[in-house]
């Protein structure tokens, strides 16, 4: 029983609330998953420079200094931006794969949570209003962003383990279910030469999404073949750089609501998560239908 959000701002005005509101979601659906909780938030694109989400169980030690060793490994500037056990690295965009191999030969116990021009994410073991206050997500700006306080079953309680997981660039996704062929899937993209950081059922839906994009489909597609090639119950949450799309599996089992209105589209688990949404008294809300896609792009 895990909890999941997404929101989606139409509406420009809305975007310096994006992280206020989406903490807002998050944290009313705290009791539905008590290990862990996550955040991804979708920024405005700069144009000239990516991003890396990283995390350290040892902040202080490893990005001491990180920044300077970066550049000086890749031959290029590189800033970082501390937010407790996180921090984004910025760089040119034709240098995130030397980034993250430095990163990795520099300070092996680093892990990468995502990457891309947009996406942030910060996750960690804890309640949502922790995790919120840890990295001050708040404050932060955006067009879109979906989140996931988790109840572990299918694998054990850790930073790694929480949601959203990323498997390409800027493209995340939460998950409330269970995957039954998670392991013959896992093989089959292995095969295709994606990688793993985790046993997590969920990570194999995002890499899924991940081959399906890079073999060409959009998200709608992608989201449409997990109907017929993924099996188990699920709901899944999805953010692209420019989109936002939401499937349940044939049965439905696992709760999901929608909503909306000229200024956004936003998803809960339950109502509660979306009461505080301005407008949300008018707004069309409705229970997205079992196998059916729900996408939307900026």
């Amino acid at each position: 029983m895990c909890g999941i959000v997404g929101l989606f701002l139409k509406d420009k005005a809305l975007e310096p609330q994006l992280g206020s509101m989406l903490s807002q979601m998050l944290i009313s659906l705290s009791d539905r998953g008590p290990d862990s909780a996550g955040i991804a938030i979708y920024g405005a694109p700069s144009g000239n420079e990516a991003k890396i989400t990283m995390q350290s169980a040892k902040p202080e030690q490893d990005f001491s200094n990180l920044d300077a060793e970066l550049a000086k490994a890749i031959g290029a500037p590189v800033s970082i931006a501390v937010k407790s056990t996180h921090a984004v690295v910025r760089t040119a965009p034709a240098k995130v794969d030397e980034v993250r191999e430095a990163i990795q030969a520099l300070r092996p116990d680093i892990r990468i949570m995502g990457a891309g021009e947009v996406v942030e994410i910060y996750k960690e073991v804890g309640l949502p209003e922790t995790v919120v206050d840890r990295f001050d997500v708040r404050s932060m700006t955006g067009t879109h962003g979906i989140g996931h306080t988790r109840m572990a079953t299918e694998s054990a309680v850790t930073t790694m383990g929480a949601h959203p997981f990323s498997t390409g660039a800027d493209q995340c996704l939460v998950h409330n279910g269970s995957l039954s062929n998670h392991n013959n899937v896992r093989r089959e993209l292995i095969r295709e030469g994606m990688k793993f950081e985790t046993e997590n059922d969920t990570e194999v839906a995002a890499a899924y999404l991940s081959s399906q994009m890079a073999h060409g489909k959009n998200l709608g597609e992608a989201l449409e073949g997990t109907l017929s090639d993924l099996d188990g119950f699920f709901t899944f949450v999805v953010g692209t750089k420019n989109g936002f799309g939401v499937v349940r599996d044939p049965i439905a089992c696992k709760p999901a609501v929608m909503a909306e209105t000229d200024q956004y589209v936003a998803f809960g688990s339950e109502y509660r998560a979306l009461t505080k949404l301005p407008g949300i008294d008018n707004a069309r809300v409705w229970e997205p239908e079992p196998a059916t896609v729900y996408f939307w792009e900026h």
